[in-house]
């Protein structure tokens, strides 16, 4: 059986961070933060923003602001060149 993970990255997704800032109504001066993770894809974020959606209307908490880091695990190899030798005697 294949992963879940590795089969959504051959789709195109990518790892995905959101940083949530909100705050409760009852205590506006208290910020507080989540972290969410999930795989979606770059650069329209359907499923952060289905979350996002689902955290407006099922949670009595305000969003302050989000800041998302997204990565792409599955691309193209680089290639570099190194100076230097290593050898063994």
């Amino acid at each position: 059986m294949t992963d879940r993970a590795f089969l959504i990255q051959l789709e195109g997704y990518g790892l995905t961070t959101a940083e949530i800032c909100y705050f409760m109504p009852d205590h506006p001066s208290l910020l507080q933060v989540y972290a969410w993770q999930e795989y979606d894809a770059a650069p329209d974020f359907p499923v952060l923003f289905d979350f996002l959606a689902h955290w407006r209307r099922e949670i009595e908490a305000e969003i302050r602001s989000v800041r998302i880091a997204h990565e792409k695990m599955i691309r193209p190899a680089s290639w570099r060149s190194a100076d230097g030798v290593i050898s063994w005697e």
